[in-house]
């Protein structure tokens, strides 16, 4: 078509973490199917991305903007001999977790929370506070995944927040140390930054169209001035 576009997606991602459920949006004078969208596009694209869906958005959409939740999971290899075939998108752990102990500290930081800690803001905003719906750890075979549910992350939080647990894991310091953490005391770890390579963004939702439309009227100019 010989259209620019400008694509805005659902959240960022650190240079080498993963998405399986990435969501963008773009403006376009396409007038074909969707089907036929994204089988040009995918044909352009290069071999590590595709497009899985393509629907036209209700008005006031905005894939960042009007995210509800983001859903974030962290994979660990947890075997003492490394796997080739996962190491893209796990993390090898050759040492034994102590995945309740992991699960206990995870508890305790569900919830709304200054997490600056953790992370940091991006886009020059200064506030700290984020919530968090869910934090799972969960066993299956000689993998652990760490899934993460928000409505939104710092940069690096749940990286940081993987390294404290996987260090809560081996026994270095005790579930109880997250509060801790949380509020910065003296004497608390800091938390690493566990390696991208093992976090993938998995799913982003967003509320009903009708929603949409009641946003977006909200959000519209009503033409006088105050």
């Amino acid at each position: 078509m010989g259209q620019d576009v400008r694509i805005v997606g659902a959240g960022r991602t650190d240079a080498g973490v993963h998405a399986s459920g990435q969501v963008m949006h773009f403006d376009s004078r396409w007038i074909g199917h969707p089907v036929d969208m994204r089988r040009a596009a995918n044909a352009l694209l290069p071999r590590d991305v595709a497009l899985l869906r393509v629907s036209a958005a209700p008005p006031g959409f905005h894939a960042r903007y009007s995210a509800a939740t983001r859903s974030y999971r962290y994979r660990l290899w947890c075997r003492r001999v490394r796997h080739p075939l996962v190491r893209r998108t796990s993390l090898h752990v050759p040492f034994p977790l102590d995945v309740d102990a992991m699960a206990l500290a995870a508890e305790q930081l569900i919830g709304s929370h200054d997490f600056a800690a953790l992370g940091r803001p991006v886009g020059g905003s200064a506030i700290t506070v984020r919530r968090l719906d869910q934090l799972d750890v969960v066993r299956h075979g000689a993998f652990v995944d760490l899934c993460f549910v928000g409505n939104a992350f710092l940069r690096h939080q749940v990286r940081r927040t993987v390294g404290l647990l996987l260090d809560i894991g081996r026994g270095k310091w005790p579930a109880e140390i997250v509060e801790a953490v949380l509020a910065g005391q003296a004497g608390a770890p800091k938390a690493w930054r566990a390696p991208a390579w093992g976090l993938t963004l998995t799913n982003v939702t967003y509320p009903s169209e009708t929603e949409f439309i009641a946003r977006a009227e909200m959000r519209a100019p009503t033409g006088g001035e105050i």
